[in-house]
């Protein structure tokens, strides 16, 4: 059974890389747009929802697997910054304080009717007082396109005191939840998901490690 990825995301590919099996990136056509109304969480169910079924559809004889990573701040969504300039009080609005990362993953095959969508969530903690390091990341462009204006996973470590959770939630998709919806529907995997949880290969990982 072809295995694909519903996401443009370089670092959703590389995390599904760690668990050892082959798929196939198709980038889903879904636009982001939040719904009013909808909390955090049904958001982002509904978004991995949406790019898992949208590549389902044209693949209906593969098991797509869709993601989606929001940040819930104060009870409130907070998304990606527009441009550099939002990503700045963006940052300041995180520092010193202690918000949700939730990610979705969905398992989506329309020829045998598998739909499943879970959630998994972080709590992270952001260093106080680091404004003066943010002229330097906001020059690496590293904000653009991250839930939250950082990426836990780059320079942006360097702003988070502490994680409590998954470390691969935070970076945007959670590899246990992975490793148990796979399993679920009888999809061998290779790699022991114990064993890469206490190697933890990948970028900033033992940092973060609880």
């Amino acid at each position: 059974m072809p295995l694909i990825l519903a996401s443009s995301s370089p670092r959703r590919q590389e995390l599904l890389a760690l668990l050892g099996l082959p798929f196939h990136v198709i980038p889903p056509n879904v636009r982001e747009q939040p719904t009013l109304g909808l909390s955090p969480i049904e958001q982002v169910r509904r978004f991995a929802l949406e790019k898992a079924r949208a590549v389902a559809d044209q693949e209906p004889h593969a098991l797509v697997i869709g993601s989606d990573t929001v940040i819930e701040l104060d009870g409130q969504l907070l998304g990606k910054p527009a441009d550099l300039p939002d990503a700045c009080p963006m940052l300041a609005r995180l520092a010193g304080r202690s918000h949700r990362v939730h990610t979705a993953v969905a398992l989506c095959h329309r020829g045998q009717g598998i739909e499943l969508v879970e959630i998994d969530t972080a709590n992270v903690d952001m260093k106080p007082d680091v404004a003066h390091l943010y002229d330097r990341y906001l020059a690496s462009r590293e904000s653009l396109g991250k839930a939250g204006a950082y990426a836990i996973q780059g320079l942006g470590g360097d702003l988070v005191a502490r994680v409590d959770g998954d470390y691969t939630t935070v970076v945007g998709l959670p590899l246990k939840l992975v490793d148990r919806l796979l399993r679920s529907v009888a999809y061998p995997i290779p790699v022991t998901v114990e064993d890469l949880y206490q190697r933890r290969p990948y970028a900033n990982w033992n940092r973060f490690a609880v």
